[in-house]
This record gives C-alpha cells, structure tokens and sequence, in this order.
C-alpha cells in the first residue's frame, strides 16, 4: 500500500522555513501527521507512531531540538536523520525508509524520508507538536477569557492579594516583592521577544506546601527552604505552630492546618488553580487563578495565538481539545467526581468560561503576547518530561 504524502498549498517562502507560527497535529488512530497554519492546511503526511509496549504518548509537546543527521542512543545506534525530539526521554519525529500504514516504531513519529527532510526546513524549535489519539482540527476560539495585546494598558494601584511569583524553579529562598504602581502612558508590548506558553492548571500539592513554608517564615517558624517538599524541618515548623495555637500535634499539612495558618497571618486561602509562564525553555512567573465548579474536569485544550492585527490590538486563537485520560486516583486526588467529555459541543469554549485571571495577570500577559503564544490547560500539572530545556509537555496518556 501506497504511502500519501502531501505539501498542499504551501507558499514558497514558507517551504524555504519561514517563522510563521505553524504547529503539528498527530493522530494515532489515523497514523496521519497534518501542519496547520491557523486551521489553514499546510502539508500531510502518513506517519508510523509507536508499537504496542512502544506506544507514542499523547499530549502537547514542541520541538526541543533538531538535527539533520542523528543515531539513536537507545535503540542500536538505528539512523534517525531530520530528528525533531518531543522528549528528553527519547520521543522524537524523525524520517525513515520503512513506515508502514501502521503503528511500527518504538515511541517515535517515523516520517517517509523525503516529507521529514521538506518538513525539517519548515519548523524551528518551540515548535508546538500536538499527539492525539483520534484526529483533532485546531478550530478560531473567541473567549472573553483569552488575553489580546490590547489588553496592555497602564495599570490600576497595584491589588495586594494578587500573588505573582517567580517559578519555583528560580525561587532562591530569599524574600521578595512584586511592585506595579509605575508604567509608561502607553502600553509597552515586547513582541520583539519569542512567544511565550502558558499553562492554567490546577493547584498542585507542591504550591499548596511551598506557600505554607512560606507563611510559616513569616510567623518566626523555620521550614527549611520554600521548596514544597515536607521535611524534617517543615514537620517540626508545623509541630511548633500547632503546640503554640493549641491544636492537635501531629505535623501534618492537612486543610484544616493550612486554613489555620492563613487565618494566623491575615490572609485569605488562595485559589484553587495555577497560571505558569515561560518564554525560551526558561520559567518567567506563576500567579493565581480561580477555576468555577471545580468539581467537574477542565479537560485538556491547546491554544496558538498568532495574525496580530497592530492597529486594533486584536489576533486570533486557534485551539483543540484532548482527550482526558484521568485515572480515579488522580480524579480522586483532585477531587473531580465528573468527567470532561471532548465530544460535548464547545468544551473548550465552556472550560475557559470557568477560569478567571486577575487584571493585573492579563495585562502582564498582554505586554508579552507574540504571534505563536500558546495556552495549555490541563486538570494534571506537568510531569516529568516537563523541566530545564523544555516548554509544558502535557501528557495525557503515558507510552
């Protein structure tokens, strides 16, 4: 059988590797791979995905790096030329002189060798790559929720209960303040800087327990430093405060501790999501959101924004859903008791109806907004794959 393979409609500048904002879409079902400029198609091709005990995992992914001529580490040293790697971990698209109309490969996207050198020229790295199991179609999203580069205006005094925070990865222990009472008259966008990818989450056990650390230095306790994992020393600080608030001494972090804490220092409990922002590979700041009926999944979607009009401020998001693969201990954990369903009609659109930002958020967003921004939104926070290197790789189901 015949492979079909396509570069449809593709302007010669953009075969010759121009940074229009492009992203992947592969589906395992069809093992197809199709390029999208907006929902626009640009070029397709077959695809041979993972074997069984092999499988290509689903998610959002981007290139991480690129090589025209590479050899597996893995795998025997097997030729792997035009690599495009997904993963750290060894997931990659890359071409290939065998790739049957089925899954053949050991985790890879294997591509027929002439398409992975043409679809080589094309893409740069931070390139997003979306794996899904059934085909998926980026579609325009107007949401009131999604941020626009117009939104960057001088901001209001600055509200003392929105927490901006550098990334947990560049948190040095050391105390810290977020001021933005001075801007310029008019707005200041930085689209002159690579785009940047955002994260809306929920909030994780991790945040939960770093910002107790925190709040346990500000009452003269010592947890150790902030970095959300519960010590030694965190169990003592934890031990201390409730000997000296009359509460049961176990040590433990428990909702009703943690709620005891806050009320101590003046503060209200902070909200149950996570926005995360990084720009290059690198980590840039993380503030709070507040998801609506948190009881029902957000799902996972994926947004690109791009085609800024400068003279009203205004581009345009393109976004998919995925399918959810929560497992009931993780739905447990996250205390989701119903399910998201992507086959229901606009479930992106109805999940980001339930996610609120503050202004100061947006507008901070708004100033860093370029074309091929992109916006991830997931019940589950990263896991590994996602780390130094890397822009959020959502998994949604694992090899």
């Amino acid at each position: 059988m015949g492979l079909a393979v396509l570069i449809v409609s593709a302007p010669s500048a953009l075969l010759a590797g121009t940074k229009a904002p492009l992203q992947i879409v592969v589906a395992r079902q069809q093992q197809s791979l199709v390029v999208y400029d907006g929902d626009t198609v640009v070029a397709t091709s077959d695809v041979s995905t993972g074997r069984r005990g092999h499988t290509t995992p689903t998610g959002i992914f981007s290139i991480l790096e690129k090589r025209r001529h590479h050899r597996s580490n893995i795998y025997s040293n097997a030729p792997m030329p035009y690599m495009q790697r997904l993963t750290w971990s060894g997931i990659a698209l890359h071409g290939s002189n065998h790739v049957p109309d089925y899954p053949a490969s050991h985790g890879c996207v294997r591509l027929p060798s002439k398409f992975a050198a043409g679809l080589f020229k094309m893409t740069e790295r931070g390139m997003h790559v979306v794996i899904s199991d059934r085909q998926v179609t980026p579609v325009e999203t107007s949401s009131a929720m999604l941020f626009q580069p117009r939104e960057a205006r001088p901001p209001r005094p600055p509200m003392s209960d929105v927490p901006l925070r550098p990334a947990i990865s560049h948190f040095d222990g050391a105390s810290f303040e977020v001021a933005m009472t001075h801007s310029s008259p008019s707005p200041v966008l930085e689209h002159d800087q690579p785009p940047i990818r955002i994260l809306i989450t929920r909030r994780g056990d991790q945040e939960s327990m770093r910002d107790l650390q925190v709040l346990l230095t500000t009452l003269g306790y010592d947890p150790g430093d902030p970095d959300g994992r519960s010590g030694p020393m965190t169990l003592a600080a934890i031990r201390s405060f409730q000997t000296a608030e009359g509460l049961p001494v176990d040590g433990k972090a428990t909702p009703d501790l943690i709620e005891a804490v806050y009320r101590k220092v003046g503060r209200n409990m902070p909200s149950n999501g996570i926005l995360r922002v990084r720009r290059a590979f690198e980590p840039l700041f993380e503030a709070d959101v507040k998801i609506e009926r948190p009881e029902l999944a957000l799902g996972t979607h994926f947004l690109q924004f791009q085609d800024t009009d400068a003279a009203t401020g205004e581009g345009k998001w393109f976004g998919m859903s995925l399918d959810n693969a929560l497992s009931k201990a993780a739905k447990q954990r996250l205390g989701i008791t119903v399910d998201a369903d992507p086959l229901e009609f606009n479930p992106l659109e109805q999940s980001l109806s339930r996610l609120t930002v503050p202004e100061e958020v947006r507008r901070r967003i708004a100033r860093l907004l370029a074309d091929g921004s992109s916006l991830s939104i997931s019940d589950t926070d990263t896991g590994l794959e996602t780390g130094e290197g890397t822009d959020f790789i959502t998994i949604t189901r694992a090899r």
